[in-house]
């Protein structure tokens, strides 16, 4: 039987049974390779995997005294769609009382309009994957423009390269920490030094 907090390796095991996570020879459309593809929406197409995971996550982020002693006044925020999945799970396990998510229109990182400074909840900030952080550092800072303060961070899977704490001192909570392989191009890729079949990937 599945924990409520599964170990890494289970956690690794549910997203290669729903394909969230590929191994093969991987190019990206910035040129790089890599032997590992993640496309975690597709853990989130079941509902049982689903679950598990935002409990999972949800526990790590309830231990964090800033977050247990506010609940259930807190928002959960996710920096773009594709954190939307986990951002609710958190929210139902944790009875949160407001969810939001971000979105990038013209290269810039917005949440929707009508969301007025000063009504937003402390904030835990969650998404499937961190890849760089780029995308969980520019959603602080929205956050600090509505007069909001960020309390917690949590992630399905973070690349062990990507950063592990935001404002210096509130650490990422995962479920996987991966140790990421990229190549910035075919000379340098073992993959293709075996002659490896390619597959391109939009992310």
């Amino acid at each position: 039987m599945v924990q409520l907090v599964p170990s890494q390796d289970e956690v690794m095991e549910m997203l290669k049974k729903t394909g969230a996570f590929r191994e093969g020879h991987f190019v990206y459309p910035s040129g790089k390779h890599t032997p590992n593809y993640f496309q975690m929406p597709l853990a989130f197409r079941y509902y049982d995997t689903a679950r598990v995971l935002a409990v999972a996550l949800s526990r790590l982020l309830r231990v964090e005294p800033d977050v247990s002693s506010v609940l259930p006044k807190v928002a959960i925020i996710s920096p773009g769609p594709g954190g939307i999945p986990v951002a609710f799970g958190v929210r139902e396990a944790l009875s949160a009382e407001q969810i939001y998510w971000a979105e990038r229109e013209e290269g810039k990182r917005m949440f929707r309009q009508y969301i007025n400074k000063g009504e937003v909840n402390p904030c835990i900030i969650v998404d499937d994957i961190i890849r760089s952080g780029d995308a969980i550092l520019e959603t602080v800072e929205l956050v600090r423009e509505l007069g909001a303060r960020v309390i917690g961070c949590g992630t399905i899977v973070r690349f062990r390269d990507s950063i592990d704490k935001i404002n210096g001192d509130i650490p990422i909570k995962s479920l996987v920490e991966f140790d990421s392989k990229f190549y910035e191009d075919g000379e340098e890729c073992v993959e293709c030094k075996k002659d490896a079949p390619t597959e391109h990937v939009r992310f």
